[in-house]
């Protein structure tokens, strides 16, 4: 490969990475903070694969499909403050096909009251498979 086309190489592969990291992140910051499920749904269609399968624990079921997730979210919003949010605890890790986020939730500016991770597979520029890696709560 000559240099040039090494460079390109290396623009659409960082690009097609940088988009692909953002899908993680939108996943959290877009879907997971809005009130709205209509506008949730909207952007699971963007964000998330037809078939998601999200993994809320290791005891659980696998939640799947945009409906049965924003009836999730909903049900778990409607236990918390107006005020709570998800905010990242740093920018996601990409790795090919792999994301890793860190977050904490809670109100902003206060210590959370909780935090945690979500790990994602992506397939075709959308989120396929989704976990969530709740920490344990601090003794």
């Amino acid at each position: 490969m000559s240099d040039s086309s090494e460079m390109i190489h290396l623009k659409q592969t960082t690009s097609i990475m940088d988009s692909s990291a953002k899908l993680l992140e939108d996943s959290l910051l877009i879907i997971w903070n809005d009130r709205d499920p209509e506008k949730r749904l909207k952007a699971m269609a963007e964000i998330y694969a037809a078939d998601i399968v999200f993994y809320e624990s290791n005891d659980g079921p696998a939640i799947e499909g945009y409906e049965a997730i924003n009836e999730l979210i909903s049900k778990l919003q409607s236990q918390w403050p107006l005020e709570f949010k998800f905010e990242l605890s740093r920018p996601s890790h990409v790795n090919h096909q792999v994301q890793h986020i860190t977050w904490t939730l809670g109100i902003p500016g206060q210590t959370p009251v909780a935090t945690g991770m979500d790990i994602a597979i992506v397939e075709n520029h959308q989120i396929k498979l989704l976990h969530l890696l709740l920490d344990a709560p601090a003794q």
